[in-house]
């Protein structure tokens, strides 16, 4: 069964939340065409209400990026930080929940534009915090280029799902998402902690020579 954007408000819930929460499950599912009378609909009140809240789409809009954004980074520090494999399979066991934020944080880089490059250069920084606190927290190796790193992983993280969504039907829906994110789990979380924790290569030949032809990389002292 496809489910829809709407959903019973969780408890305590405000309902400037509510609206947001509606209009991430719906800007996720449809893009940003979807009208604010449907996320009103939604989110059970009135466009007039969304609109005394917000502002408009484009301040409704921001929101949503401002609340996953907020998740993201709190999840990925959460992770970065761990000092055991107990925080990461709690993560793994609740990976299906992330499914609205990663659908939303697709969706705001396929329509471009100046809020997609702000949501994706904003993704970056945070990663480049989350990385750093995992390098104070002694569970990360310090990056000659914290910056660099930063950019290619968020750049391979958020690829790999815009792939994913770009090869289906330009609707998809948060049961096809969840389930993608639990196979997309099932399958790459070995293979990627081998790869962060054991590496690639099996020494530091391609390293080494890389170093030597730029001897002084940009963002930082060298790493042993």
């Amino acid at each position: 069964m496809r489910s829809t954007a709407a959903s019973a408000p969780a408890p305590g819930e405000s309902t400037v939340e509510r609206i947001r929460d509606a209009a991430v499950l719906r800007f996720g599912q449809n893009g940003f065409s979807a009208s604010l009378r449907t996320i009103a609909a939604d989110a059970g009140v009135t466009a007039g209400l969304v609109v005394h809240h917000f502002g408009s789409k484009d301040g409704l809009r921001q929101a949503c990026d401002d609340h996953v954004l907020g998740v993201i980074r709190s999840e990925k520090l959460r992770a970065a930080t761990a000092s055991s494999a107990a925080g990461l399979l709690a993560q793994l066991a609740e990976v299906e929940q992330y499914g609205p934020f990663a659908l939303y944080a697709v969706r705001s880089l396929q329509a471009g534009g100046q809020l997609a490059k702000a949501f994706i250069e904003q993704m970056v920084r945070d990663a480049e915090q989350y990385l750093a606190a995992g390098v104070e927290a002694g569970t990360i190796r310090p990056s000659r280029n914290p910056a660099g790193r930063a950019k290619y992983l968020t750049y391979q993280n958020v690829g790999s799902l815009m792939l994913w969504i770009s090869l289906r039907s330009e609707t998809v829906s948060l049961d096809d998402l969840r389930l993608t994110l639990r196979e997309i789990s099932d399958q790459v979380t070995l293979p990627a902690l081998e790869v962060f924790t054991e590496g690639l290569f099996v020494n530091r030949t391609m390293l080494d020579e890389y170093l030597m032809y730029v001897p002084d990389p940009p963002g930082g002292p060298a790493v042993p």
